[in-house]
């Protein structure tokens, strides 16, 4: 095998990249040479985003809009190829929000947009992404080139905690989903990969609904907790490894994080 290389000459997609974990992604992603199409809601931080990327010397082209619509997925894919010029081999799923509380105790206003946007956008890129990855790959040689989709799981969609119970059991959706497709792209030259961190310092806390105490609760618990770059980091190490090599199902906590 040969050695992991940088990202250059590849076509990367990250959704939800206007802050955390996607817009960390996007950053690390573009470092190492590759072009980036980045998505979310808000076209300003987008905006920012693309030029952040473009004044250190990279090439980064903008999609807004929600990453649930087909419409929109299709306008990422097809942005890549008409911003730069071929279709994208790297795909990043990592839209998606967090919900505090249990089955008892959460807003169950909230169930159904959780699992549109954490399971049921990841199922419709995958199909959309798998579809262009797999029409890339010669059947003489399916792993010539690396290939990549991939889904930002999360610990507790693996280890489900009462306290989370409806967004560890939207993750616990995506984890399937992610390793069904692996099965089934994998030996066509696609490689798909689960990535599941634990506590992330983020916006997400706060989407989510977590106290302040909650959160301060966490930290004390379990400083120093993980970084968004930190997430960027492992799947940048993800993606650089030779094409016939594949890290696919990778659970990252901070290392005094016990449970979940």
């Amino acid at each position: 095998m040969s050695e992991p290389e940088q990202l250059n000459n590849r076509i990367a997609v990250v959704t939800g990249a206007t802050a955390g974990i996607g817009r960390a992604t996007s950053l690390a992603l573009a470092s190492q040479g590759a072009s980036v199409v980045v998505n979310g809601r808000r076209g300003d931080r987008l905006d920012a985003l693309v030029a952040e990327i473009e004044s250190a010397g990279g090439r980064a082209f903008a999609v807004t809009g929600n990453a649930c619509e087909q419409s929109v997925i299709d306008a990422m894919l097809d942005g890549a190829k008409s911003a730069f010029g071929r279709e994208a081999d790297l795909v990043v799923i990592n839209a998606g929000r967090g919900l505090g509380g249990s089955i008892m105790t959460s807003d169950p206003d909230q169930w159904d947009s959780i699992f549109e946007i954490n399971v049921m956008a990841a199922a419709r890129m995958l199909r959309s992404a798998g579809q262009r990855l797999v029409g890339q790959c010669p059947e003489s040689d399916p792993v010539a080139k690396p290939r990549d989709i991939v889904v930002l799981g999360s610990n507790v969609g693996r280890h489900i905690s009462p306290f989370s119970s409806v967004y560890g059991s939207s993750k616990f959706a995506v984890g399937a989903l992610a390793e069904a497709t692996r099965r089934e792209l994998g030996p066509k030259g696609v490689r798909v990969t689960l990535i599941a961190p634990g506590i992330v310092l983020s916006e997400f806390q706060e989407v989510a609904g977590y106290t302040d105490e909650l959160v301060d609760g966490f930290k004390e618990k379990f400083e120093p907790l993980l970084e968004p770059e930190d997430i960027a980091r492992m799947i940048s190490f993800v993606v650089t490894q030779p094409a016939g090599v594949h890290a696919c199902d990778i659970v990252i906590r901070s290392t005094r994080q016990d449970y979940p």
